[in-house]
């Protein structure tokens, strides 16, 4: 999160979930930002960038509703907490590799930037796709070649 009196721009931190599963990373979201805005009521997300969720949980003995919609930005989510105040978080996809993700973090987090989301994202070398997060980062397998092809291609030495 960006240190009190910081500028915001449009977000006013980062989040690194381990999944796009909202069931199991959401309440953890819950506790932690309950320092910045009280109880929290919903946490609204991109609908098709995570996985299905119940429209509302309970999350530490309170309802919290989850709202998915398509037109919100694919990485950020936005906290409401029951006074209403709001917090909109860059959220780096799960399969980034870790350093990538870290230093999203830092410039999330950086006190004086105004950078959007997909340029923090970018000058941090993370992809803008979009879609469910962990397929997109999940290495394509090279396809196995026979002994003799890859005898040829590496000019007789394996």
């Amino acid at each position: 999160m960006k240190p009190a009196g910081a500028v915001h721009g449009t977000i006013a931190g980062g989040w690194w979930p381990w999944s796009d599963d909202p069931a199991a990373e959401f309440p953890e979201l819950v506790a932690a930002l309950a320092a910045w805005v009280g109880p929290v009521n919903r946490i609204s997300y991109h609908l098709d960038t995570w996985g299905a969720a119940a429209r509302k949980s309970p999350v530490d003995g309170r309802v919290v509703r989850f709202e998915g919609f398509r037109s919100i930005d694919p990485h950020t989510v936005v906290v409401i907490g029951s006074d209403r105040r709001r917090v909109s978080l860059l959220v780096v996809p799960p399969g980034v590799p870790a350093g990538a993700a870290r230093a999203a973090l830092r410039s999330a987090a950086d006190r004086e930037s105004t950078a959007s989301v997909a340029d923090i994202l970018a000058a941090n070398g993370v992809p803008l796709e979009t879609g469910h997060f962990s397929p997109v980062f999940i290495p394509s397998a090279r396809p196995a070649e026979p002994a003799e092809e890859r005898w040829e291609t590496e000019g007789g030495h394996i």
